[in-house]
């Protein structure tokens, strides 16, 4: 028998089986209509005066008994609808409850609202609303907490910190998704609080059909918030180097007063001035090549979280390049600067095999051959991660450089051509030019070459000529012209594309930490160091300390960063306590932009202005109207009026 039962008229029970004792009622019935009493007969003298009394009395017993009988059937009908406890009740009422709450605790978060954070209020509203016995699912964009009640998690709520990690709708859906049952009789009611910015935008098909889902927009008095976007280094290897910051959001008719620290000495302060678009440009000139720990801040009555910009500049870690050439290679030694290179030139037959293990690049520049004793060295080098540059000889020996390429990434020379070719083509999106032209360049002074080597490989192009043919091929440390770079074969040398091209070859056998990184964004860095076999290294800041993953090389090791670290900041790497060099880490910035989606299009969406106003419609939909109550005082005026027939009506 169901706990709760619904009668087709809409009227529900507690105790519907208590509704059988009506069939009781027959039994009245039968007392009053049959009368089951023998009269005994008196004789009378004066018959006429008999009859009269005996019909009057029986018309008069006859109404009583009549108005006995229905008062007692509706008092006795009173008590068993009041035993089986009547009721009415929402469409939804009796239904089992599932709730899960989705609160949002990104960085835009912190806007204010009457001078309380939207975080804070949101929390603030739910440990005074949510009932303490009730069991619900709640969730934030890092933390999840599993059929609990609002005591279990009152000071965990508020405690919890921001983070700049910011589930879309989708992703919402399919986390609430995890925290409902699979049963299919009961409502499940979603309620999501945010300020859904328009970074959470995605579809919602599972919040529209799945679950009776509740929104509750909070949104700060005035959305306006100024943040640090970017820093970046210009004229680094110069006495003064030149620091720019790049801002927005902020007001033209306002200047924000912007302070530069090395650690925690102020070095430098200005203020940043901003354009019609909310833009600002602020330079600081600082001591080129120093070693610099920085943090800049600024003060701003928005967002807190991007007033303060962390970057440091560490002392440059010279990269190590070795040519083995069997021409003038002056062109190196313009491109490979002693203030950021370490560049040592040798011809094949004056190399000593055992100086390569402590290079990050080697250039084999101009080789007829490669001899067999030095394809072993430089596969090796190869596979513990150095830089390979191949420039080939106009005479070389197909064969000698077909049996080394191939065995490190199936390349073969096939054919020599001999024809003027110009260089037409270079592809922008490879990792060697990123971030080296500002647009695709179409009118550029293009260099040509005299003969090339036609080339068999998987590897991407580069640099192509005319026709398709690879000029320039490779990726990940391994580097294959398929010319000569000698000026009476090609002005590939006088070019402005070898300075960039060389430069960032280099340049990426080394990964040398940048001025910061951004947490959430895969990165990694090397460190200039040999490592025991037993040795690792660790990052730490203020108390925290993680390991990140890390891969070691005979004379570097490279730490890869994704999940850690959580905070920015600035982290010392360091090998058995002693301190090798500094990282910076900023949290990304898309939480700075306050724009915010519009929530009219969300059709099967209950939109509601606060906290409250969603658990007084929670409440709205679980309200039952009892009517028990009403049917005792029934019966206890029907047993009154009994008492009144009996006593005043003859």
């Amino acid at each position: 028998m169901p706990i709760f039962v619904q009668s087709k008229s809409g009227m529900q029970f507690k105790h519907p089986e208590i509704l059988w004792a009506l069939f009781l009622l027959i039994i009245p019935l039968f007392i009053h209509l049959f009368q089951l009493r023998r009269f005994q007969k008196t004789p009378f003298t004066n018959v006429a005066m008999l009859q009269k009394v005996v019909s009057e009395s029986r018309k008069s017993n006859s109404l009583k008994k009549w108005l006995l009988l229905f008062t007692r059937l509706l008092l006795l009908v009173a008590l068993i609808l009041a035993f089986a406890q009547p009721f009415v009740s929402s469409g939804t009422a009796l239904q089992q409850k599932e709730t899960v709450v989705y609160l949002d605790d990104s960085f835009s978060m912190q806007a204010k609202d009457n001078g309380l954070a939207l975080f804070e209020k949101a929390i603030q509203d739910l440990i005074k609303n949510v009932d303490e016995e009730s069991v619900f699912s709640l969730f934030t964009n890092t933390q999840t907490f599993t059929n609990i009640q609002i005591k279990d998690i009152q000071n965990n709520l508020l405690s919890l910190p921001y983070t700049y990690k910011q589930l879309t709708l989708d992703e919402i859906g399919l986390k609430a998704n995890t925290l409902f049952s699979k049963s299919n009789s009961s409502v499940k009611n979603l309620m999501v609080i945010s300020d859904f910015q328009d970074r959470m935008a995605g579809g919602n098909t599972l919040l529209d059909s799945m679950y009776h889902s509740y929104f509750v927009p909070l949104r700060p008095r005035e959305a306006q918030n100024v943040s640090m976007d970017s820093v970046f280094l210009s004229d680094r290897f110069s006495d003064q180097a030149k620091l720019t910051v790049l801002l927005s959001g902020g007001n033209p008719e306002e200047a924000l007063p912007l302070s530069l620290y090395n650690d925690e000495n102020l070095i430098a302060k200005t203020a940043a001035k901003f354009g019609a678009n909310a833009k600002a440009r602020v330079e600081f000139s600082i001591p080129g090549n120093k070693k610099i720990n920085g943090r800049l801040t600024l003060v701003d009555n928005g967002l807190a979280y991007d007033n303060t910009f962390y970057f440091n500049i560490n002392e440059t870690e010279k990269i190590k390049v070795l040519a083995i050439s069997e021409s003038d290679n002056d062109y190196l030694s313009r491109l490979y600067t002693e203030d950021e290179f370490d560049l040592q030139n040798y011809r094949l037959n004056q190399l000593d095999y055992s100086k390569l293990d402590d290079q990050n690049v080697v250039i084999l520049d101009n080789l007829k051959a490669v001899p067999n004793s030095l394809q072993n060295v430089l596969r090796t080098f190869k596979n513990n991660g150095g830089t390979l540059i191949v420039i080939p000889s106009i005479s070389s020996d197909l064969a000698s450089y077909n049996s080394f390429l191939s065995s490190l990434s199936n390349i073969r020379f096939t054919e020599k051509v001999s024809s003027n070719t110009k260089l037409t083509t270079i592809a922008f999106d490879h990792p060697l030019y990123r971030n080296v032209f500002e647009k695709q360049v179409t009118n550029f002074q293009y260099p040509s070459v005299k003969e090339y080597f036609k080339v068999q490989t998987n590897l991407p192009n580069i640099l192509a000529l005319e026709g398709g043919d690879a000029f320039l091929l490779g990726k990940d440390g391994l580097y294959i012209f398929s010319t000569p770079l000698e000026l009476e074969n090609s002005n590939f040398k006088n070019s402005p594309l070898i300075v960039p091209t060389f430069y960032n070859m280099a340049i990426s056998s080394l990964k040398a930490p940048e001025l910061y990184h951004t947490l959430g964004v895969p990165s990694a860095i090397d460190v200039a160091t040999r490592l025991g076999s037993d040795d690792i290294l660790s990052v730490a800041k203020e108390g925290y300390e993680f390991i990140p993953l890390q891969q070691t090389f005979p004379n570097r090791v490279r730490l890869s960063f994704d999940q850690n670290p959580t905070e920015d900041g600035i982290y010392t790497i360091s090998e058995n306590g002693n301190a090798l060099q500094n990282i910076s880490f900023n949290y990304p910035r898309a939480e700075s932009q306050l724009s915010y989606m519009d929530l009219e299009s969300f059709s099967q969406t209950n939109i509601q202005d606060s906290v409250v106003s969603v658990f007084r419609q929670l409440e709205q939909d679980n309200n039952i109207t009892a009517y028990w109550k009403w049917f005792v005082i029934l019966a206890l005026l029907l047993a009154l009026t009994e008492v009144i027939i009996q006593k005043f009506v003859t």
